[in-house]
């Protein structure tokens, strides 16, 4: 059997974490998952091309046997492509014998008729350069699904109600029977709810939630990089009423700087010097983010140089601690210089004066 992939399913690197893992995971789980595609065979396989990798991904000593061995070591031993029993995280995560039925033959309305957590929604932001450095606090404004406030979230008009929903006689599934198995899945007319709504609601025609503006202030942490993402915990859609709202991943975009570049949490900055400076050694001004510091540089410096200044860099990420800054120093040479200067350089390099070099040339001639 050839050798699978497991981080390319999960879409995750090898250093991942555990949580990133679980993360991905869960992602993925839910987009695949047979009860949101329904008859969709290539969803159907690659649900289970997931839970596949997780069992072993998200498992530590199976994750260290596949790092060592690949996924070939897990062929007929009950791992990555078998069941490990039935409970706990045995299958992918789900737990339990009737997750594993359900992940199989679509079942699980039953519990799928509690409150249903509402869905994440996903913003960006754009920051400068130094608010990634030292944190900041911004407002964004984000469109997500709150609870209608015509009818507070149950969807139907004042003064009705809700009645059994008369396909599934109020037990939010259906059931048929496919070769000595139960097929269960939720009843589509209720949407699992055992219930249907008589008048709906004329604002939010019976779905309970309407779309809003929101402005949100989130805390951005001092050392976050460009690319990184925020969790936002119950900022995302509301649920059904009783259950939690969902989660807002925002995604940052940070401005580059005109001369500090970001290498991690390490700085570097290329910085001019003369011809004198590099000769003879001085005391110069280096620019930091958090200002001005002098510093020797010593007599003999090439071009090209790179100095270390410890602990001058961007700050870590929820750690006490800073990166530090890399100065790459540039002899620059003058492009206009006085007979003075010319005489100097020239006796400085043992080479001919300038003014020598005229007159011999008009003794030739």
């Amino acid at each position: 059997m050839a050798n699978k992939d497991y981080y390319e399913v999960l879409g995750v690197d090898k250093g991942a974490s555990q949580d990133d893992i679980k993360k991905a995971y869960r992602q993925l789980a839910k987009k695949y998952h047979p009860d949101l595609n329904q008859g969709n065979e290539e969803a159907a396989e690659k649900f289970k091309e997931v839970n596949e990798a997780y069992q072993v991904l998200g498992d530590e000593k199976k994750r260290s046997q596949y790092d060592q061995f690949g996924s070939s070591s897990f062929d007929g031993s009950g791992g990555a492509s078998g069941f490990s029993g039935f409970g706990g995280e045995g299958f992918g995560g789900f737990g339990g014998f009737a997750d594993i039925f359900d992940s199989f033959f679509g079942g699980g309305a039953a519990r799928r008729r509690g409150p249903q957590r509402g869905s994440d929604i996903e913003s960006s932001v754009r920051i400068e350069f130094e608010e990634a450095a030292f944190g900041v606090k911004k407002d964004i404004s984000v469109n997500r699904y709150e609870y209608c406030d015509e009818c507070e979230g149950t969807g139907a008009k004042k003064g009705s109600g809700k009645k059994t929903c008369p396909t599934c006689n109020g037990t939010g599934e259906i059931r048929r029977g496919m070769g000595g198995f139960m097929n269960i899945s939720t009843c589509q007319t209720c949407r699992g709810t055992g219930q249907i709504i008589e008048d709906p609601c004329p604002l939010c025609r019976g779905s309970g939630k309407v779309l809003r503006k929101k402005t949100i202030t989130v805390n951005i942490p001092a050392g976050i990089d460009d690319g990184q993402t925020i969790t936002l915990s119950g900022q995302g859609n509301v649920g059904d009423p009783g259950a939690m709202a969902g989660d807002l991943y925002l995604f940052i975009r940070v401005k580059e700087h005109k001369r500090f570049k970001r290498e991690g949490y390490d700085l570097t900055l290329d910085m001019p010097i003369s011809y004198g400076q590099a000769c003879l050694g001085d005391e110069v001004q280096v620019p930091t983010l958090e200002g001005d510091i002098k510093y020797k540089i010593p007599a003999g410096t090439q071009t090209g140089t790179v100095f270390r200044l410890k602990d001058k860099g961007i700050k870590y990420l929820r750690q006490d601690r800073k990166g530090d800054m890399y100065v790459r120093v540039n002899v620059t040479v003058p492009r206009k210089l006085t007979d003075r200067q010319k005489e100097l350089i020239a006796e400085l390099e043992g080479m001919e004066k300038p003014a020598e070099k005229g007159r011999k040339s008009i003794f030739r001639k």
